[in-house]
């Protein structure tokens, strides 16, 4: 699938003032691109850091030069992993007063600027964006069920219906029909899958750790709309089976909760330990959120990872699921206590052919090369379909 794209993604129309001929192969110019961006310096609590970082991995070894910008919260700051990156300049800020100006020379002179769902002031950012005179205009969502929902109860912080039919291009982590709603409902002149996807130079198979072996892991930040599948699906078959040992890693779950005895509870495990993670679990588990699942297409950061780890993934099914893998021969998806534990069941042989077929199809379709491709076809469409337009208002 990634023939075309590749293909298609050579040459990038990057200005109206002087479109530079570029070839990614050739490295003969280079395209800016100016983010403003929930975090990617912590990947505490959140699905953004991961997709960030190994996308713009792949647009760093083309040549790209990439500016993002993040607020420094004290939540992300203090369980930060890196404050610089070697593949972006990466802008710290306390308040967006203090950096307004240089953030908006830095975006008025990139050919591409994005900005992105959960960013912090995102309207007024948005504003500011979408003023600017040249440069292309994108909007990343990377939650859109929760985006829409947000939008209909009026009570979206970081972004307005008015806003969104403004940019020249809306890529959401979510596909399938949510791409429709999106053009259709609120007038997006263009909506595009950018799903998840992993950096395979960050998640490979590794040595197991005491710290995480177990029969079944579950890595998942707490939510409500997930919270009834992690009942069934992961504490249900721990209760069922105290001769096992069950790991659970995520944040924000509530105090005081009774958890079975086999269950151990990491609040927080760092980005450079998840290969170790996953290496460590016989089996792990996907689950996904109800406003997710309830528009499809929505596959999770960490399923990426744990397949390029080469680990077997159970799973919650939802539309689309079979798009990004093959159900019968790369995982298991599981909807009842009793699926879990035919999956624990299974031998090991079975379980590493599953994970090998998974960890191939992830390395061929779904890596921050494959992203940053798919990226720059995307800008190569929008850009066009700008300057038509432009072209059109003009005569």
């Amino acid at each position: 699938m990634n023939a075309e794209l590749a293909a298609t993604g050579e040459q990038l129309l990057t200005s109206h003032r002087q479109p530079p001929s570029w070839s990614s192969r050739q490295g003969t110019s280079t395209v800016k691109i100016t983010i403003f961006g929930l975090t990617i310096s912590s990947s505490w609590g959140n699905g953004h850091a991961t997709p960030y970082r190994a996308i713009l991995k792949a647009l760093h070894r083309q040549g790209h030069q990439i500016h993002f910008f993040e607020k420094d919260v004290p939540y992300y700051r203090s369980r930060r992993d890196f404050d610089s990156a070697p593949y972006c300049q990466l802008h710290l800020y306390t308040e967006w007063a203090e950096i307004r100006k240089v953030a908006l020379s830095e975006a008025d002179s990139s050919d591409v600027v994005l900005t992105a769902s959960y960013l912090p002031e995102g309207r007024r950012i948005n504003d500011e964006v979408l003023d600017l005179g040249h440069a292309l205009k994108v909007f990343y969502d990377l939650d859109t069920p929760v985006t829409l929902a947000a939008l209909s109860a009026g009570n979206a912080e970081y972004l307005s219906s008015e806003q969104l039919s403004e940019f020249d291009l809306v890529l959401s982590f979510t596909g399938g029909p949510i791409l429709a709603e999106l053009e259709n409902r609120y007038g997006v002149r263009m909506a595009r899958p950018l799903y998840g996807c992993v950096d395979p130079d960050d998640y490979y198979r590794v040595e197991p750790s005491p710290d995480f072996q177990c029969d079944l892991s579950y890595m998942g930040t707490y939510a409500s709309g997930r919270q009834e599948k992690v009942d069934s699906l992961f504490l249900e078959p721990a209760r069922l089976h105290p001769e096992k040992q069950f790991v659970l890693a995520g944040s924000l779950y509530p105090y005081g909760w009774q958890w079975p005895g086999n269950v151990r509870r990491i609040e927080h495990v760092a980005l450079r330990e998840h290969p170790r993670f996953y290496s460590s679990s016989r089996i792990t588990l996907n689950i996904t959120r109800t406003e997710m699942a309830k528009w499809g297409w929505c596959p999770s950061g960490r399923f990426f990872e744990a397949a390029a780890c080469g680990t077997p993934v159970v799973t919650d099914w939802w539309e689309g699921l079979d798009w990004f893998f093959d159900v019968a021969g790369d995982l298991l998806v599981v909807d009842r206590p009793e699926h879990v534990e035919q999956a624990m069941a299974m031998s090991d042989i079975d379980l590493s052919a599953l994970a090998r077929q998974a960890r191939q199809r992830t390395l061929d379709d779904h890596t921050g090369q494959v992203r940053a491709r798919q990226l720059l076809e995307y800008l190569e469409e929008a850009r066009s379909g700008a300057e038509l337009k432009a072209s059109e208002a003009a005569r």
